[in-house]
Order: C-alpha cells, then structure tokens, then sequence
C-alpha cells in the first residue's frame, strides 16, 4: 500500500535519528499522528501547550545536539510554537517544526484558523517554507533538516492538512540530513602575531563563553603557560568551570567581583567564544582579542584589537605550541585571592537559612547542589532562579545546565526538564522554577505525570515577580504589580498525580529535599523564599544605588514603610556595599 505524505515524513524523520514529536494533535495534525502511530518508532509527546513541546524539543537538542521536533496545528497550534521557537534559535539549537496548515485551496481567503506560517516563523529560522504538492515535499523537508542541523537553530516547513493525506511522491534528492563537524583556524600567521603579543604581556584574562565547551584541556593549558585568571559566562558554567584551577568564576549581571576585575584589570582580554551582550561589563581601554567560529560576531559587542575565526578547540590546539610559559603570576594571585573572599561571602550568605515562611534561596540553592547527583541535569527559569543557579550551582565535568539565556523567557524550566529527562531518562533532572514561571505554564504537570518522567521540580515561591521587583528598585519604582496570588503548588502537583511537598520551616528544607530526590517520580517541592532577597552586580554604579534609594523613598512616603524594614533586615551586608 502507497504512503501518503504524512507517512513519508514520520519515515523520514525516523531515518533522521528523530526519536520523538512534541505536539497537540488535532484537525491538519490528525495524519501525522497516525502516522507515528502506525510507524511505531516514533514517540508522540502529548503536551498540553504547544509552547511547552517547542521548549521540550529545544532543550532535548541542546542537550544531544540531535535533531529534535515538535508540531502544531492549524492557525493557533502551531502559533503557540513560537516562543519555544525563538529559545531554541537562539540558542543554536536544531529543530524542525512542522506547522500544520489550512487546506491549500482555502489559503488567502481569511478561512477558519488562517494563519501565515511563513511571515509567522520568519525570524526565528534559518528555513521556512510552506509545502504544496506532494513532488516538492521530500526535497523541502530535507532542505529543512539539513537547515537544522548544519546551521544549528530551527526550521519549519508548513504542512496543510489535505497535502499530508495524499499519496507521496519519490524524492529526487537525498532524504537525510548531512551531520558535518567544523574545523576551523587561523593561519599560522595569524596565530603567530596572537602569540607574540600574549608572549609580551603581564597581564593577561581569558573570558570564556559556550563556544569554548569542547575546548576545556586547552583553556586549562593555556591558563597554565600565560598565568591567566579564568572567568567564563554563565552559559558556559558547567563546562568550564570544573578542575579549573585558575578560575575565578563569572562576569557579567549575575556574575562576581573577581570574574568582573580579571576581565576588567587585564592588559590583553582573550574572549574565547563568547558573544556577551553585557557591554557594562566589559572593559573599554584595554587590548581585546577575540576568536569566535562565526566570524558575523567578530567586533559587536566590545571594542576589539583583532579577531580570529576559528573553533576554539582547534584554535588553541594550534596556538599553544607558540606560547611561552610566563614566570609572573603576580595579577593572577591576587584575582584568585580576590575570589577566595568572594567565595566565602557566598557561603556567609548560603548558611543563612532564614526564617519561617522567608527561607533564604541562597540556601535552598547551596543544598540543590550538594543533593545532585554528578551528572544532574539542571533547568533554570529566567530570572532570580538564575541568579540562585549562577553562584550555588557547581560543576563536575559531567553536570548539564540550560535556560532561556538568550531569549530571556519566562517559563521554560519545567518544559525543558521534560525534553531533558525524555532524552536522558537514566539521569537525574531538575527544573529550578520560579513562582512566576511555573504558573505561566502550570498545565504541563500533568505530561510530567503521564509519561512517568522522573523529575524533581523546586519551586523558588517569592509570591513575586522577585527579578523585576529588583529592576524596579534600581530604576527608582515603587515595585507595583509585581506581588503574585499563588496556589499550593504542592497541592497543585499533587491533584495532577505527582508527589507534593510545600515548605515554610528553613529546617525542613534539607531533609525535605533529600526525601524528594531519592522519589522514583515526579517531585514537586514549593519552597517558600525570602521576598526581600537582593543580589548585587559585581559592578553597581551610582545610577542604581541612586534609584534604590528613590524607590526606597517612595514607598515611604505611601506608608509601606514595613517594606523597607523587610528589606534592609534582608540584605543589610548587601546595602552596606551599596551605600
């Protein structure tokens, strides 16, 4: 019996190495999931918001660095996609969606659930086309995966309803996606006039972003010869951090003061794979070097002296051997020494456990990480979670760490906790989830519950948008409506059919913790925080301590002066280095 074209794709797909498809059928998705289910190796993921499944299938490809996909339907289906979309692009992650369409002979006539797929999705993919016959489909559909993977961000190839159930038509083109792996340096030359400027100076900072993830031995060697402090972004924590003996941990809004003066105090700045969009934080006067693969962000976010094009790993593989090992290490003591007190502030503020109902997320965060397991696989929610994670979260060379760190959305950790935990159902999971982002899409449990993935979700409850009460603190606002109404979430997880646990007592935090951890399933822990709780910049400048003095006022003259006491009681050692 002839294929229809729904079954040419699920085919495909599995050719592909696809393993899964995140999606809520439905109308024009109706012959792709009867295709999977007739196909059989193929994994349909019913989620309950398709913006969940585009997030889910982001962080499974970031995580294998697969080919992932995820599906909508028709008009508002596959428009949920796009958030997740645009996470997943901006990440460098590669993902096919397939966005269900009207049928084709209803196009342009404002029909029911009209959509225009190609203006939708244009600016978050690398390719973008809508299928219309069943000779073009094959070739469009490996064009799309081949866009995917090789450029590493997403495609979309539009699939209206009626296409998807015709006969299929053989591809006059090759059906797989060619997986290709980069190799690229600097001429000799190049590397030789690098080498001989670190050569010549004293002080040297190397700055390390996600690109460097495959280069650790070498960023540790270099390290070594050129006496250089190590300071990396927070994307790049868990790869390089572990057995780094030079580190001095990171730069940037979340990071610390020795990650921002080794960055800010070098002579010559080495940026290895990074495109840091913080440009507060990074130096103006000194000697910057770059050396990214894509040679597009060579130059755009800091003033820089030259720039190479290279992959890292091969990179410094090939400028080594020109480098001389250095005998001052002088700026290198001191940054480490710097970060040994920053180190020890970190700890004052973890062994802080709070009070009840106001338990201190630095703390609740210090004992997340010594209950993980060495390969625990985190997920953080954008905003204070993050910041929690960036300086109590630490690597062991086999840990994995993801987020929204370049779209900056809300709720993504449980989504992609649930594509983390699909594509590695051996290895613990954890989605480290603000009160505000597990609320957006708090619906999803109940997939969790459904496909019995074990993850244990720790819910930072501030009742508060806790990131942007800050931001309108050093902008001079009175926070306003940043104060949340939130249920139980224990009692939320648990009437989804999931174990629960809501804690107030900072003592229960620890053996709460422990006991949800070592659960064969789904965990929800609710952990109420500090409300109060502030974090410092490495860098704070007179604008910021100027607004929160205004906002400070504020709030005085509306008579919420409890609020102010709240949050000196809270952050005294934290005002004492503003003020």
């Amino acid at each position: 019996m002839a294929k229809n074209v729904a079954q040419q794709l699920v085919d495909t797909l599995e050719k592909a190495g696809v393993r899964r498809i995140y999606a809520v059928t439905g109308d024009s998705l109706n012959f792709v999931n009867d295709a999977v289910r007739k196909n059989g190796n193929i994994q349909w993921i019913h989620v309950r918001h398709e913006e969940v499944g585009a997030y889910a299938a982001g962080a499974e490809a970031q995580l294998t660095g697969h080919l992932t996909c995820c599906a909508g339907s028709c008009g508002p289906g596959h428009v949920h996609l796009v958030n997740g979309l645009y996470d997943a692009h901006r990440t460098g992650a590669p993902v096919l969606a397939i966005a269900s369409a009207i049928p084709m002979h209803e196009m342009g006539t404002e029909y029911f659930q009209e959509t225009n797929p190609i203006k939708l999705f244009e600016d978050c993919s690398y390719y973008n086309q809508m299928a219309s016959t069943p000779q073009q489909f094959p070739q469009m559909l490996q064009a799309a995966m081949q866009y995917a993977v090789s450029s590493k961000g997403v495609a979309v190839i539009g699939l209206p309803g009626d296409l998807a159930s015709q006969g299929s038509e053989g591809a006059i083109t090759t059906t797989f996606p060619c997986r290709i792996r980069e190799h690229i340096c600097p001429s000799d030359h190049e590397l030789k006039e690098l080498a001989n400027l670190l050569n010549q100076t004293k002080w040297i900072a190397l700055y390390c972003g996600v690109g460097a993830k495959d280069a650790h031995k070498e960023v540790v060697r270099l390290s070594s010869l050129l006496n250089a402090p190590v300071a990396y972004s927070f994307k790049s924590k868990m790869d390089i951090q572990y057995d780094m003996p030079n580190e001095v941990g990171l730069n940037g809004l979340l990071g610390m003061p020795s990650g921002y003066h080794s960055v800010q105090d070098a002579e010559v700045l080495l940026l290895l794979g990074t495109d840091f969009p913080y440009e507060n934080f990074m130096p103006e006067d000194n000697t910057i070097i770059q050396i990214d693969i894509n040679p597009n962000r060579l130059g755009r976010r800091a003033k820089i002296t030259k720039g190479l094009c290279g992959d890292i790993k091969t990179t410094l593989q090939a400028l080594i051997p020109f480098i001389r090992q250095k005998e001052e290490d002088g700026f290198l003591t001191h940054q480490l020494e710097t970060y040994e007190k920053v180190k020890k502030n970190l700890q004052d503020s973890a062994n802080d456990k709070g009070k009840e109902g106001d338990i201190g997320p630095e703390y609740v965060m210090s004992m997340v990480n010594e209950l993980a397991t060495e390969d625990a696989i985190f997920t953080v929610d954008t905003g204070m979670t993050c910041v929690w994670g960036a300086r109590y979260l630490y690597a062991t060379g086999r840990r994995r760490m993801i987020g929204s760190f370049n779209h900056g959305s809300m709720a993504n950790a449980m989504p992609q906790a649930i594509g983390a935990s699909l594509a590695y159902p051996d290895r613990q999971v954890i989605a480290l989830c603000g009160d505000g982002g597990i609320s957006m899409l708090l619906e999803d449990l109940a997939t969790i519950v459904q496909y019995k993935l074990p993850i244990k979700l720790v819910v930072f409850n501030n009742h508060s948008l806790g990131m942007v009460k800050l931001e309108m603190k050093v902008a001079g606002l009175p926070d306003w409506q940043t104060d949340m109404y939130n249920p139980d979430f224990a009692q939320v997880a648990i009437a989804m059919g999931m174990e629960g646990y809501t804690v107030s007592n900072p003592d229960d935090v620890l053996p709460v913790l422990t006991r949800a951890f070592a659960a064969d399933g789904p965990v929800l822990v609710n952990i109420l925080t500090n409300s109060h709780a502030l974090v410092m910049p490495p860098k704070v400048e007179f604008s910021q301590m100027k607004g929160f003095a205004e906002s400070m006022y504020k709030l005085l003259l509306e008579g919420k002066g409890q609020t102010i006491k709240d949050t000196i009681a809270s952050n005294t050692k934290h005002i004492k280095e503003i003020f």
